[in-house]
């Protein structure tokens, strides 16, 4: 007999996201999650934004060309995201597994959002995909993120830094403006669509923790309370 209490994955599997801009620390506090998960015995499986072994390739010589606009950007997105939903995602919640998710739609409506594409073009075109169980929105300042971000490596990547857009020829002050509008797209689609918002300025265990909570809930039949 199960024991009492005993974490389970329902039918159908559990499907977790996290969310947030740049340098929000959403994939390293998933990365602890998946750890997490792991030594509790549980099937779980990470997938991460923009890692099709069918697409990413192309997008990566695209992007070291600097040859993306901002609608090409969004259908390779999407055709990435279509590859790893058929072949990554829906198999294994079919099989009743824990699918974490670095990064899952709402990247989409944030990011190409923020780069002009339209709302309800984006929605269209992905709603194939089945919505998060839980989706955690990681919110930190933006200026907090730059930080994060220079302290890790010298210099802002080109599309990161929103420089295709030509918001300013300063890396550090495009990267501020364009993260600063995927942040305000995140906080528009955050009540409507559900997510659990991190303070992504505490510290990384206080985080961890939060997060820990929310899908043990989940895991114990508790939903998101």
């Amino acid at each position: 007999m199960p024991r009492p209490n005993a974490v389970h994955v329902k039918a159908g599997g559990l499907l977790v996201a996290v969310e947030g801009s740049d340098g929000s620390g959403k994939s390293t506090q998933i990365q602890l999650l998946y750890r997490y998960l792991l030594r509790k015995g549980l099937p779980v499986h990470l997938t991460t934004w923009n890692s099709s072994p069918s697409v990413h390739p192309l997008q990566r010589t695209a992007k070291r060309a600097r040859e993306l606009t901002p609608m090409t950007f969004s259908l390779v997105n999407a055709a990435d995201f279509a590859d790893r939903y058929e072949r990554e995602i829906q198999p294994r919640l079919a099989l009743r597994q824990v699918v974490l998710c670095d990064r899952y739609i709402g990247t989409a409506y944030a990011r190409d959002g923020a780069r002009g594409v339209e709302p309800g073009w984006i929605e269209r075109i992905y709603s194939f995909a089945r919505p998060a169980d839980l989706t955690l929105f990681f919110h930190a300042p933006v200026e907090v993120a730059a930080g994060r971000i220079l302290r890790s490596r010298q210099s802002f990547s080109y599309y990161e830094a929103g420089l295709d857009l030509g918001l300013s020829e300063d890396p550090t002050e495009s990267f501020l403006r364009f993260q600063g509008s995927v942040v305000r797209r995140y906080e528009e689609i955050e009540r409507r669509m559900g997510y659990v918002r991190i303070d992504a300025t505490r510290p990384m265990r206080e985080q961890q923790r939060a997060v820990r909570r929310r899908i043990d809930a989940f895991l114990l039949g508790g939903g998101a309370s």
